[in-house]
């Protein structure tokens, strides 16, 4: 279920909707439309995605099994895979 943040649209709010609130709603729930507590209206605010992107997902493991490829420098414009499928080595010369 994501979180949804809503803001005051009006002149009157309390101190629960006044700096902003979120609220946990089920997809299929209508929005809010008032703060629920003091019944000020109300809207609900578009905010960034929260991702995880923790570095366990950047392992070469992780990654083939997601069917990516990953290459790690190792000299100027000599890159090597390091997971995932393609060629050994890659460069900026043409050749590979």
């Amino acid at each position: 279920m994501p979180i949804y943040v809503y803001q005051p649209s009006g002149d009157s709010s309390c101190d629960f909707c006044s700096a902003g609130f979120e609220k946990l709603e089920k997809l299929t729930e209508p929005r809010l439309s008032t703060c629920p507590h003091c019944a000020a209206p109300c809207k609900q605010v578009i905010t960034a995605p929260n991702l995880h992107a923790g570095m366990s997902s950047l392992k070469p493991k992780n990654l083939a099994e997601k069917g990516f490829t990953q290459y790690r420098k190792v000299s100027k414009g000599v890159y090597e895979k390091s997971a995932g499928k393609g060629p050994q080595y890659i460069s900026d010369d043409g050749k590979d």
